[in-house]
């Protein structure tokens, strides 16, 4: 691989190890409640997952099958489980004025 090539993964890596690190910080604060009650498996179970897709981000690096398991179950957070469970809280990211 080019210096170039190499560069770009290390990129990668780097944003997607600490999209996949706040994601597991804001699973981690959430209420217990909050994950069942909006049907989506447990606290504790996605806790454990990004814990997991966190480590196989900043271990296996792009662009190994681990690493794209660890950004896949990241991202299945962040856009779908993230913004039911701030909902149903009433919490937003992005206060519209």
């Amino acid at each position: 691989m080019s210096a170039g090539q190499n560069l770009i993964l290390w990129a990668l890596t780097v944003v997607a190890g600490v999209a996949s690190l706040i994601a597991l910080i804001h699973a981690a604060i959430q209420r217990q409640d909050a994950f069942p009650a909006v049907d989506r498996q447990s606290k504790v179970i996605w806790v454990a997952l990004l814990a997991g897709a966190t480590l196989f981000i900043w271990f296996f690096q792009a662009p190994s099958l681990l690493y794209l398991v660890g950004v896949v179950a990241m991202l299945v957070y962040i856009v779908d489980v993230r913004p039911r469970v701030d909902a149903i809280q009433g919490k937003s990211w992005f206060k519209k004025a």
